[in-house]
């Protein structure tokens, strides 16, 4: 009985350990070598749109339970997903940069909107002080990623590279320093 409870623990030490070693290169990786790293994880993310893109055209090609519309939607949509990841890896370079613009322009416009909603909702909140400075600093800072997309691009890719390094350092403690069980 002994052995099942210890070994649960130290799967999730290993874990731990593990995962925030990971974290921790990962995060170094982004600080050492930005730009291989954004195109690395461009690369990622064009491999899964290829396997994704052919999953979703076999599903359609193969499927007996769709219909002739679902069927067509699922070839078409593997299609996109396959020619989106192609172009990527062609173009991996320019694609790691349209992704980071891309997703810097989608997170300004994710704070405004948060910042926004936050001001509907004052009336209902516990504290309508932090409410109001969370909406106001959210708006703003939405507006600043949104009016220097590339400024805010360096700057979420650097504070994603600390962030890891941070957290990945924080899980090995956690996981060396952790009950034995």
């Amino acid at each position: 009985m002994p052995e099942t409870t210890i070994a649960p623990a130290r799967g999730a030490r290993l874990a731990l350990l593990v995962g925030g070693v990971v974290a921790a290169l990962f995060g170094i990786a982004i600080l050492v070598w930005p730009t291989k790293a954004a195109v690395a994880v461009t690369a990622l993310i064009a491999v899964y749109a290829v396997i994704g893109g052919i999953v979703y055209v076999f599903m359609g090609l193969t499927s007996r339970t769709l219909g002739a519309g679902g069927r067509i939607g699922h070839v078409l949509l593997g299609l996109l997903y396959v020619v989106a990841g192609v172009f990527a890896f062609t173009e991996l370079q320019r694609s790691a940069a349209f992704l980071a613009l891309f997703l810097t322009i989608m997170v300004g416009a994710l704070w405004i909107m948060e910042g926004f909603v936050s001001l509907f909702t004052v009336g209902a909140a516990g504290s309508k002080v932090l409410t109001v400075v969370f909406a106001v600093i959210s708006i703003i800072a939405g507006f600043t990623l949104i009016s220097s997309p590339l400024w805010g691009a360096v700057f979420l890719w650097w504070f994603l590279a600390i962030a890891l390094i941070v957290l990945g350092v924080l899980n090995v403690l956690r996981a060396i320093t952790g009950r034995k069980g």
